[in-house]
């Protein structure tokens, strides 16, 4: 079985590589693949913690599942909106 801490030193790094992104990045499509990597590492927190804390519930899992399905619209709605932007624009720069 997989240790705890592994799990959540690949969460740490995909989060501080998320936020590293989110701050250097002035392409509107970057920043988002950035937040994308931010909100997965949560995600991958809720699963860990709910496995190895509460290892016959499945809050965790229903919380993650959930949080897959904001993510995706939340995605949808901005490219919508960059596409938007690029249209009337023509840049995606911040």
């Amino acid at each position: 079985m997989i240790k705890m801490e592994y799990y959540l030193i690949i969460s740490t790094l995909m989060f501080f590589i998320g936020i590293y992104g989110f701050i250097t990045r002035k392409n509107m499509i970057a920043v988002l693949v950035s937040l994308e990597l931010m909100l997965n590492a949560v995600e991958i927190n809720f699963a860990v913690f709910n496995r190895y804390l509460f290892p016959n519930q499945f809050e965790g899992m229903f919380f993650t599942f959930f949080g897959i399905v904001i993510t995706a619209s939340e995605t949808v709605v901005a490219l919508a909106i960059i596409i938007n932007a690029y249209r009337t624009i023509g840049n995606i720069e911040i």
